[in-house]
């Protein structure tokens, strides 16, 4: 493995006291895409800035690429591009001008056919010389990617990069994500959207409450979040859960009226016809069914807890 980013107990204390991010080892290899999982105010932005060079640590060191964000910042940052979750455009600005201006910012020479090649990826080529106050939301987002690309970067942070954005630019999104990671960019994603991983994460993290949770492979962390739930609305509310069923290890939903079961969706068998034929014996009738996913809330209520328990 080459590791491109290495996080040595980074954390962050404000001074009101506030601990938004305790104590993270973590570990990023290039070529990788690592996608970053939490609720609001988990601490994904807290972490993305201070690697960044955004938000100074209160301990701990974030290395890029074996440069010191802190004590080594313009190297460290000349190997970042970040999108971050706020649009931030220049609005009398043009694409054009706005990506330019960004490379020159970094000192990078003047390479129009690489900024083209860019802005057609991003399929903002017929609007380049467009003032970006006329753009679309979806457009103007696809303006501060390439911003963040203009300079050529290594690392390539996502913040929340298709929240509130067209079907459209996410799928162009993440055809260009593919192409980065094939020329081994390393991409650090942040998203609500537990689909997006799956599609096109390597690995995965989840924060909650400012701890790093777990780190898995995404393989197997899919395997903990692809539980599915199927809910029987009952005729009759039951006085109390029949023995017969224990084998699914139903119980009851909102009231006794619902039976819940959760099933694992990768299974190849959900056990789903066995436990209605069950029913049916039982004499039990329903009127209703209804199967969903476990929402990412849920999941993470289920892996808080059984961390915490472990830990006590």
């Amino acid at each position: 493995m080459d590791p491109v980013i290495t996080l040595n107990s980074l954390a962050k204390t404000y001074a009101s006291g506030l601990v938004a991010l305790q104590p993270i080892d973590l570990t990023i290899n290039r070529g990788e895409i690592f996608a970053l999982l939490g609720p609001n105010g988990a601490g994904k932005t807290t972490l993305i800035s201070m690697v960044c060079g955004i938000v100074t640590p209160t301990a701990g060191q974030a290395l890029i690429d074996g440069h010191d964000v802190v004590r080594d910042y313009r190297a460290a940052r000349a190997r970042v591009g970040l999108v971050p979750q706020e649009l931030a455009t220049e609005t009398f600005e043009t694409p054009w001008a706005s990506t330019r201006y960004s490379r020159g910012l970094f000192g990078c020479p003047p390479d129009p056919a690489y900024l083209e090649h860019l802005l057609r990826d991003l399929s903002l080529w017929n609007k380049a010389h467009d003032k970006i106050q006329t753009l679309s939301g979806g457009m103007k987002r696809r303006v501060m990617i390439a911003k963040a690309l203009a300079h050529e970067p290594s690392v390539l942070f996502l913040d929340e990069p298709t929240a509130g954005v067209d079907v459209e630019l996410r799928a162009d999104m993440w055809a260009l994500v593919r192409r980065l990671r094939d020329q081994g960019v390393t991409i650090i994603l942040t998203t609500h959207y537990i689909d997006e991983a799956e599609e096109m994460a390597d690995r995965i993290g989840v924060i909650n409450k400012g701890r790093l949770i777990l780190v898995e492979e995404k393989a197997r962390l899919m395997k903990q979040l692809g539980k599915r739930q199927l809910m029987v609305q009952l005729t009759e509310p039951l006085t109390e859960l029949p023995a017969a069923l224990a084998e699914w290890k139903v119980e009851f939903g909102d009231d006794n009226s619902q039976l819940r079961y959760v099933f694992d969706a990768h299974r190849e068998h959900s056990g789903i016809p066995e436990l209605l034929r069950r029913l049916d014996e039982l004499q039990i009738n329903y009127r209703d069914l209804n199967s969903s996913q476990n929402s990412l809330e849920e999941i993470f209520v289920g892996l808080v807890g059984r961390r915490q328990g472990e830990s006590q």
